[in-house]
């Protein structure tokens, strides 16, 4: 069955009179006739469910109007004014937009402060009474995390989570569908989809990729194309026919939710209605699902069907005084090094326990979790038994992360197994009851089904499980060995799921470890364990796994294998990246440190350098921008993503202020001065933002005027701080105009300026014709963009 949503509210809103720049969510109570007409019509054309105008009505976007106070007033209002045009078939979605704002660390809003944000508003659609809550245009996995908890929460009411991508597939902070996908499935949405972005043939692809991930409906809203300016006027060049077109292959790549957003009329939804009245789509191959971890940007498959995936072990103060002495005063450089060693060394999930005692371990995994996953893209385990600690790193989490470890014991299984629920994480099932240790497989087996039974009923699901075969000492027990290996040859057996266990107690107490753990992990890796945890830097461990690929047929006839050895003899560890052996082996290292996004270890390596007699200019050419044109790249091509960068751009920030705290007497040169703002009547900012920080971060002078900026203000910014180049955005369709006004307005003020434009509703086409120097699709661009004009202009 095929459900119709409506199509764009603003457009039609400012046909009925909206002023640019005025809320929208004010005529819940000033001008509710007006919304009910263009409820009406939406539902004339064909549409089943209708939005109710509450996209900005959450507090943070309130509060630019002044109007925070008024949350529930102009939720429930919005509910009131769809209900009066509804007939007896039509259903309302609470609709729930953006906050505006990141999430920690990426930005300042604080993850719980955005829970709070998006229940309140939750909270008073569902008491008006919606069908649904459809959360949408979310261009990032964490606040979508922070919406859905908040939903789950607050109501009973069916979930919609729609995200917006990128032209490369991918949202602005780098998640796909696939791992979008996994991260909400698990955490009990109702239905899975994207809205906005561009139009549907971009889309297209992000509706296949779900229909092969999850069997949860699939909900697509496109636009009428990107916008296009035509006489002076922002037109959206798809037309009813055209998107109706586009909606049969929609609903034939899997879609069973069908609507519009920017651009799209009454006219749209009933074309696309008429298109799909016939539609008998056949039904969607069932999806079996495979346990799967993710980051915000990657996903790690686990099982017999997937390569072995090394959990690396490091990142744990266990044995270790100078790394248990780094958490206790609050320095994570060395968790961090940590962290990007084992990536290098073939990790592909990294295990973070701060089982430090006599620190505040909530405080210290949120803050680990958060750096962790801000500089690596792998998957995390949390690693801990402190019930505060765990939550404390699953909420920071952006992602579907791995909980170590579940046991038997009660005071486990009622604290951990509903965190798992909440946050939609797997757990590793690890055989401990009450009663101790169990020496035998069978034992184990015995332990797990009670485990297992348990998560269940606490409604966690098959693919949730990752099963720990429990290693103990062979110096101890002389069949601690055979019995994990039987253990995991009767979990394969009984249950099927992925397997994982700590390889290095096998050999605890006996010479030569690294020898007993390599050959031990051979043997298992053949009676089925999937995912071992283990120390990637070690050497001999490397050669093994290498071995058992080739061997185990997860490297296709020894191809990896034959790469890596066959003229070495062996790979050996792979060198860290900040130990290049170059002529400038210091402004390598300090490259690489802006590239691993370092920002605790640029500042002594900076002052080094100074001391070695390398000039600051010397730092910065070779080494800071050299860094960042280095990232940029990767950025470009898809291999790194804006956490990434942004940590980047922050190291390198350090790096100058260190320069300049060491030479305060040289004259640090300004790049350029760029004046920033969003035009007049949009109060959209976040783009904005991370342009500024990235243009400050790599040497510019930036003055940023903030959001809804007239023309003329503008202008005297320009002219008063002697800018050498102006950056201008717009984010909604209706204030598109006012980049032509603005650009025309410095012209006429005979400023010579050159401008920059960007905004997810610009295009390059779009920019020329405005009369744009250059256009900027995101901020890695601008500022590659503005080095560019800053050459010319000195030429």
């Amino acid at each position: 069955m095929i459900t119709f949503f409506d199509g764009a509210m603003g457009t039609m809103l400012q046909k009925a009179g909206l002023a640019p720049g005025s809320c929208p969510e004010l005529w819940n109570i000033e001008q509710p006739e007006n919304i009910t007409a263009v409820h009406r019509q939406y539902i004339a054309h064909g549409a089943d469910i209708i939005e109710t105008n509450t996209f900005g009505a959450n507090r943070i976007k309130l509060s630019h109007y002044g109007l925070s106070h008024q949350v529930a007033a102009l939720n429930k209002a919005a509910v009131t004014a769809a209900r009066a045009s509804c007939t007896a078939h039509t259903k309302i979605a609470g609709s729930v937009g953006p906050t505006g704002k990141f999430i920690a660390p990426l930005g300042e809003l604080s993850f719980d402060e955005a829970y709070d944000v998006f229940a309140e508003q939750i909270s008073a659609l569902h008491q008006a009474g919606v069908d649904m809550i459809l959360i949408e245009t979310i261009i990032d996995i964490q606040e979508m995390r922070a919406a859905l908890l908040a939903a789950k929460a607050v109501t009973d009411k069916p979930v919609i989570c729609q995200l917006t991508y990128e032209a490369d597939g991918r949202t602005v902070t780098g998640t796909d569908p696939r791992t979008a996908a996994l991260v909400l499935e698990a955490m009990g949405a109702d239905v899975i989809g994207a809205n906005c972005s561009l139009g549907p043939a971009q889309l297209l692809a992000v509706v296949k990729t779900l229909a092969q991930t999850t069997n949860l409906p699939i909900s697509i809203q496109p636009n009428a194309g990107m916008p296009e300016l035509k006489n002076g006027q922002t037109i959206f060049p798809m037309s009813p026919a055209e998107m109706a077109d586009w909606a049969i292959k929609l609903v034939n790549a899997g879609a069973s939710y069908l609507g519009g957003c920017c651009g799209t009329t009454p006219a749209h939804i009933k074309a696309v209605r008429e298109a799909c009245a016939t539609l008998r789509p056949e039904k969607r191959p069932v999806i079996k699902p495979a346990t799967a971890l993710t980051s915000r940007s990657k996903t790690v498959f686990l099982g017999p069907d997937y390569p072995t995936a090394i959990i690396g072990e490091r990142i744990n103060p266990t044995g270790r005084k100078a790394l248990s002495q780094d958490i206790r005063e609050g320095n994570f450089t060395s968790v961090k090094r940590d962290a990007l060693l084992q990536i290098q060394n073939g990790a592909r999930i990294l295990d973070v326990n701060m089982g430090v005692p006599g620190i505040d371990q909530a405080a210290a995994m949120h803050k680990a979790i958060q750096e962790i996953s801000m500089l690596v893209n792998a998957p995390l385990s949390i690693d801990t038994t402190d019930p505060a600690a765990l939550e404390a790193g699953l909420k920071a989490y952006p992602g579907r992360a791995l909980i170590n470890s579940v046991s038997a014991e009660p005071e486990r299984l009622k604290s951990f197994l509903p965190l798992a629920k909440k946050y939609g994480a797997a757990i590793l099932c690890l055989p401990i009851a009450p009663g101790g240790v169990p020496g035998t497989g069978q034992e184990r087996v015995a332990i797990m089904k009670k485990i297992i039974e348990a998560a269940l009923a606490a409604g966690l699901r098959p693919q949730d499980f990752v099963l720990d075969a429990l290693v103990m000492t062979v110096a101890a027990d002389s069949r601690a060995a055979l019995e994990t290996l039987n253990t995991l040859r009767l979990y394969r057996q009984h249950f099927g799921y992925p397997a994982t266990m700590g390889l290095s107690n096998i050999s605890f107490g006996l010479p030569q470890r690294d020898l007993l753990n390599a050959t031990f992990c051979s043997m298992a890796l053949a009676s089925g364990l999937d995912a071992p945890i283990l120390n990637p830097l070690d050497t001999r461990m490397k050669d093994a796994l290498a071995a058992a690929a080739a061997l185990l047929g997860h490297d296709a006839s020894g191809r990896s294998y034959s790469t890596a050895y066959g003229t070495t003899g062996t790979a050996g560890a792979t060198p860290p990246a900040n130990n290049i052996p170059t002529t400038r082996a210091m402004l390598a290292q300090i490259r690489q440190t802006v590239i691993n996004g370092e920002k605790e270890a640029i500042i002594p390596l900076i002052r080094k350098a100074l001391e070695q007699s390398y000039s600051s200019a010397e730092i910065t050419e070779q080494g800071l921008t050299a860094a960042m044109n280095e990232i940029g790249d990767d950025f470009g091509k898809g291999r790194c993503f804006l956490p990434q960068v942004l940590l980047a751009a922050e190291t390198m920030r350090a790096a100058f202020l260190t320069i300049k705290e060491v030479l305060p007497a040289q004259n640090h040169i300004s790049l350029g001065t760029v004046v920033l703002a969003t035009v007049k009547g949009d109060i959209h900012d976040l783009g904005k933002n991370i342009v500024g920080a990235l243009l400050e971060n790599s040497g510019f002078t930036v003055i940023d005027l903030g959001k809804d900026i007239a023309a003329e203000a503008i202008v005297e910014a320009a002219a008063a701080h002697h800018a050498d180049i102006v950056g201008l955005c717009a984010l909604m369709t209706t204030t598109m105009p006012e980049i032509d006004n603005t650009i025309a307005a410095l012209k006429k003020a005979g400023i010579a300026v050159q401008t920059i434009v960007g905004g997810a509703v610009l295009t390059a086409d779009y920019a020329r014709k405005a009369g744009a120097n250059r256009y900027a699709a995101n901020g890695v661009a601008a500022v590659k963009i503005a080095k560019e004009l800053m050459n010319d202009i000195k030429l």
